[in-house]
């Protein structure tokens, strides 16, 4: 169903000219001409067309790919940058009045990406700047490798490659060179690198609705940066494999599209669309890397990995690659004060890089390993049965907590526990389970290790302070007493350390009350087991009565308590869950 885009704007018709406002007022070395709203240009603060005494270098179009084009002014790149508003050509008085207000004796050079209406506007203006005295040339960059030949008359579209281009023929302008070879510069470099993209998402334009296009699931291959359809729709695959089809494009030897072969050096963009988190860009990065070195051949020596040139708030990615002459790479590695070129990737990138290893704790230096017993006990096959169901049970309930915590949290609090838990089975072959001390010291270093968040600290403390207590113990069978304590030091241990108490909306809420009633029980002379059973029962009652509580710990605290009304707390419910689920296996282990 297509719906109204969120989006932190004024009036939709604006947004252009309030980009450029804003992006002015943070950096200082940018100004803009007074021409708004049909003259939207973005120029050097220091150039005028009377200082001017380098090559201009101008590109520009339609707006919606910020950073592109105005974030790539800056001695060392672009001297101006004209606007279209959002994916729309700019005008011809806009582009001329960009070249009359930049371009001195040395002449300028126009960078265009290939789209038709760029093309004709950016010409028209060149051919009036000439009549009136400019010099200028044209270089058109069509990097896009995803349709196949032939393309008829409209060719290869411009895509983040652009970028490179600009990065090159600004260093050659600023070394100096006449205009002829700043262009055969970026003419040259324009020739030897390809890009192709990949949306997940489809973008949404300034006060329109976002569009149902693609549907779950699916993704788009080969798509240009003005939210038209892609070469094709497929469903979603991991990275790994959508990377390698995009390479595979690329540097098709059927299309020949980059003069790039086995035993060459390239450079390689990851280029985010506008939507994908960086964490998504550097996995892209990390899986493209071995790729060109051990598929197709190639030593890579520079990789920039960001958002270069967006589509607005699409979710994907553009990989481009450009073969890497000596003479490219000096351009590329040329200062720049453009704000949006990445300046810390300057330098040979190392052939491989192998992590350097985590220092040895001063306790894995000289423990010993442990080890399962070769039988268990009784004590051993009850914990058994006990961890190995309260770890399953949390599986189980990872979608719910996720589902609990990201109205009232961050979303993530099945998910950590679901790495705990798997990890907890996945090392309970090495648990001495025999020594019930040591075994939920164990359970500790696991979760210190995989678990992570600050669930993972507060389990980590929980099971510390249960093995201190229990140590005393250690070799010999625990008493349910024992266990009572043990589990009363644990949360007394979490209490101290997280600052929570009673009522705070916490995982104490479901453990105070589980602890009351299991020592309650115990000291009237329960059974043990039944008083275990009817502990977890208040640990369960006192998880769901959070919905009654306001937080005052966590994350929670920030949300309203209308909302926390609706939900149990995730970390009360979860710890309620599987203290339940391993009461009642052991209950039923005793039963058989």
């Amino acid at each position: 169903m297509a719906f109204q885009a969120k989006k932190l704007i004024n009036n939709p018709d604006d947004v252009v000219t309030e980009f450029i406002e804003g992006l002015v007022e943070t950096y200082p070395g940018l100004q803009y001409l007074d021409g708004f709203p049909q003259v939207k240009v973005v120029l050097r603060a220091d150039v005028s067309s009377a200082t001017n005494d380098k090559v201009a270098v101008i590109s520009g179009g339609g707006s919606g790919h910020e950073p592109a084009h105005a974030g790539y002014v800056g001695e060392g790149m672009l001297t101006a940058a004209i606007c279209g508003d959002v994916f729309a050509s700019p005008p011809v008085d806009s582009i001329l009045a960009g070249i009359r207000a930049v371009t001195g004796p040395m002449g300028c050079l126009l960078i265009v990406k290939n789209y038709t209406g760029d093309r004709l506007n950016f010409g028209l203006a060149a051919e009036q700047a000439k009549v009136e005295g400019y010099k200028v040339e044209t270089v058109i960059v069509g990097d896009d490798c995803a349709l196949p030949p032939p393309r008829g008359i409209a060719g290869r579209r411009g895509l983040a490659g652009t970028i490179l281009v600009h990065k090159v023929a600004g260093a050659a302008a600023a070394a100096g060179l006449p205009l002829a070879k700043v262009a055969a510069e970026a003419k040259h470099a324009s020739e030897l690198v390809g890009t192709m993209g990949v949306g997940l998402t489809v973008c949404t334009l300034p006060g329109q609705v976002t569009s149902d296009r693609l549907g779950p699931g699916k993704i788009e291959l080969g798509l240009g940066i003005h939210a038209e359809p892609g070469a094709a729709v497929a469903d979603l695959q991991p990275v790994d494999v959508v990377v390698s089809h995009v390479l595979n494009q690329i540097l098709s030897t059927e299309t020949n599209y980059v003069p790039i072969t086995r035993g060459g050096r390239v450079i390689l963009m990851v280029n985010g669309l506008g939507g994908t988190p960086l964490m998504e860009l550097m996995i892209a990065a990390g899986k493209a890397v071995p790729r060109l070195q051990l598929e197709h051949g190639l030593a890579v020596d520079r990789v920039y990995t960001g958002t270069f040139m967006t589509s607005l708030d699409m979710a994907g990615f553009s990989i481009s690659i450009m073969r890497a002459d000596p003479p490219i790479l000096e351009r590329l590695d040329a200062s720049t004060k453009a704000p949006s070129w990445p300046v810390g990737v300057d330098g040979v990138h190392p052939p491989t890089k192998i992590p350097i290893p985590v220092p040895p704790s001063p306790s894995a230096k000289g423990d010993e390993p442990q080890r399962r017993p070769l039988q268990l006990s009784e004590q051993g096959q009850v914990l058994e049965i006990a961890i190995e169901t309260a770890a399953n049970v949390i599986l189980d309930l990872k979608d719910s907590l996720n589902d609990w915590d990201s109205k009232v949290g961050d979303g993530d609090c099945g998910s950590t526990m679901y790495r705990g838990a798997k990890a907890i089975l996945e090392d309970i072959k090495n648990y001495p389970l025999n020594d019930a001390a040591e075994t939920v010291n164990e359970i500790g270093s696991t979760i210190r290790r995989a678990m992570g968040g600050t669930s993972g600290i507060i389990y980590t403390i929980f099971c510390k302070a249960a093995y201190t207590q229990l140590k005393p113990s250690s070799g010999s069978v625990v008493t349910p007493k024992q266990w009572a304590e043990a589990l009363a030091a644990s949360i007394a241990a979490v209490s101290k350390y997280g600052g929570a108490s009673a009522g705070y909306r916490t995982l104490l809420d479901a453990l105070l009350p589980a602890s009351s009633v299991l020592q309650e029980k115990l000291n009237a002379g329960e059974d043990p087991i039944t008083a275990f059973v009817l502990s977890s029962e208040a640990a369960l009652t006192g998880a769901e009565l959070t919905k009654k509580m306001q937080a005052q710990a966590g994350r929670s605290t920030y949300v309203s308590s209308e909302l926390l009304s609706t939900v149990p707390d995730p970390g009360a419910m979860a710890v309620a869950t599987w203290y339940r689920a391993a009461a009642l296996a052991v209950q039923q282990k005793y039963k058989s």
